[in-house]
């Protein structure tokens, strides 16, 4: 009998050093680029908080400790981002900053892709807004 040892994205990444940078790319590109900016107006004036919610999410998401989960509990995406009206312009721009994010600091083709791919799907999933 064999067993397979799956390696996390978390860890393939290069752990919480590399998701921080992740997050931090984003949300610089997210106060930098024009077209994204009725997704920037969602946000608080400082992105401070966001950014450490993003981090502690995708610590977990990504195969990695479970940070937000121990501090806020479930992360419940879409009923935490029903006070938003997202529309397919607003999931279009979010993923704008992370896939250039993603373009910019993942080197390996197939975890990039892998990546793009389920954030695609996450980014779907908080549509609440015809």
């Amino acid at each position: 009998m064999s067993t397979q040892i799956t390696t996390s994205h978390y860890d393939l990444l290069g752990g919480e050093q590399a998701v921080r940078k992740l997050v931090d790319r984003f949300y610089d590109l997210m106060d930098e680029k024009q077209e994204v900016q009725a997704l920037r107006k969602l946000h608080a004036k400082s992105l401070r908080i966001s950014r450490e919610k993003l981090f502690l999410f995708l610590s977990g998401w990504l195969g990695g400790p479970q940070l937000y989960v121990e501090k806020y509990g479930h992360p419940m995406l879409r009923k935490r981002h029903l006070p938003f009206a997202i529309d397919a312009s607003q999931r279009d721009q979010w993923l704008l900053c992370m896939d250039q994010t993603l373009d910019e600091q993942v080197d390996e083709e197939p975890l990039r892709q892998s990546l793009k791919a389920s954030f695609a799907k996450v980014a779907d999933h908080m549509i609440n807004q015809p």
